[in-house]
């Protein structure tokens, strides 16, 4: 154990000597351990979202927005075309659907929480409209949940879920209702917090803020403000015929030819779940294999960077020999040099993949991720095994020269 602790600085010390070809390889496998741990962790936070949505609705309860099952980017550029949804068509529904119990809205938008010396980095911020407290699977734990007036007059109040509870109030004993927080740069006073959601799945909603969505309208300002109309049906019986009602004011409301399709789409928890485990099964694997291939490639950099290591250094390896050195000792030497290279891209890669790419995806592409633990362990596991891998045959090709042969190389 002694002598193979011993060769770690031997190899630190070969690899920075050609401090430029490993700065290259590493930044070959830097790319590709942050594309890896991007990708997975936008999939996984996608579904997750996603998930999060139609798991916290009752089972009475659909959803009604500008967007459908698009699949494909042709697709999804055709909806954009779409009319939005906007707010002022809520008295509408609730006048034409004499099926329909609550009809609310709602609006997402991620950004950053602060109170005293805690920040909680891109949190869901959730506009909604009052009355989907009666739609959701959510329960308060302390003080209230926004009113009508607090929507009316565009209040700056937040209802703030359990993990934001526990991590600005709870664990300094304090009570937050009163206190206030900032969302981004704007001052909130809390009004309420929620109780801890039971199941692994909904999870995600313990970590968001809720705001009146006329607040939320107003400071994220989009064109046309547009909104998801959350829906919940007067019985689970009556909801395929609340659903209809709706079809009926919207495609009038929208003026939509009696030949022509809905430009909007109408989902219910069950059936996009089922949807949604359909897809993301192929679609992960797809996505990750993309960035697996740059890695592949710079494991096969790494072998042919160690190969001419061996080659150059072949001098080296025949005096080493003649010292004492065993095949063994030159075989460790050269795969802790191929491990360390990509370990390091590896470690590079994974620190970048957590705040550069959800930097991105939360703030440009306005998708809500956490990096997932099997995103850290594929981006780590993959580097490390793939400098293994390919670092095997030129460390056994160093360990088999001959040392007169090597000596006599020149």
């Amino acid at each position: 154990m002694k002598v193979m602790l011993s060769i770690i600085p031997e190899a630190f010390s070969a690899l920075w000597t050609n401090r430029l070809r490993s700065f290259l390889t590493i930044l070959g496998m830097v790319m590709g351990v942050t594309s890896v741990i991007t990708i997975v962790s936008a999939v996984e936070g996608m579904q997750s979202s996603i998930e999060n949505i139609f798991e916290s609705m009752g089972p009475r309860s659909f959803i009604v927005s500008r967007f459908g099952f698009n699949v494909t980017w042709s697709e999804y550029l055709k909806l954009l075309k779409r009319k939005k949804l906007t707010v002022d068509l809520i008295e509408p529904i609730k006048s034409g659907c004499p099926d329909c119990d609550e009809v609310g809205a709602e609006a997402y938008k991620s950004d950053h929480l602060k109170y005293g010396k805690s920040r909680m980095r891109w949190v869901e911020i959730r506009g909604e409209t009052p009355n989907l407290l009666s739609t959701r699977k959510i329960d308060v734990l302390l003080g209230r949940y926004i009113s009508d007036e607090d929507d009316a007059r565009r209040r700056q109040v937040a209802f703030i879920g359990h993990e934001v509870y526990d991590k600005f109030f709870k664990e300094k004993d304090e009570d937050p209702l009163g206190k206030i927080i900032k969302i981004g740069n704007r001052e909130f006073t809390v009004i309420g917090v929620a109780e801890k959601l039971d199941t692994e799945i909904v999870q995600g909603l313990d970590e968001c803020a809720i705001i009146p969505i006329s607040t939320h309208q107003k400071i994220y300002r989009q064109p046309g403000n547009p909104v998801n109309f959350v829906i919940s049906a007067v019985s689970l019986e009556r909801r395929e015929k609340a659903m209809d009602q709706v079809r009926v004011v919207l495609r009038s409301a929208r003026h939509i030819p009696y030949d022509e399709k809905d430009d909007f789409a109408m989902f219910t928890p069950d059936n996009i779940l089922s949807f949604i485990n359909d897809i993301t099964q192929a679609f992960r694997v797809i996505l990750i294999s993309l960035p697996l291939l740059s890695i592949i490639i710079g494991g096969i950099v790494i072998m042919n960077i160690m190969m001419i290591s061996v080659t150059e250094r072949t001098r080296e390896i025949g005096i080493r020999k003649s010292l004492g050195a065993s095949r063994g000792n030159i075989l460790i030497q050269f795969l802790y040099e191929s491990v360390i290279l990509s370990m390091i891209g590896g470690g590079i890669g994974l620190l970048l993949g957590v705040q550069l790419g959800t930097w991105i995806l939360n703030s440009v592409m306005d998708i809500y991720i956490t990096p997932t633990t099997l995103a850290v362990i594929l981006g780590l596991g993959i580097s490390t095994g793939v400098g293994l891998f390919f670092g095997i045959y030129p460390a056994r090709k160093a360990a088999k020269l001959d040392p007169i042969k090597a000596l006599t190389y020149e």
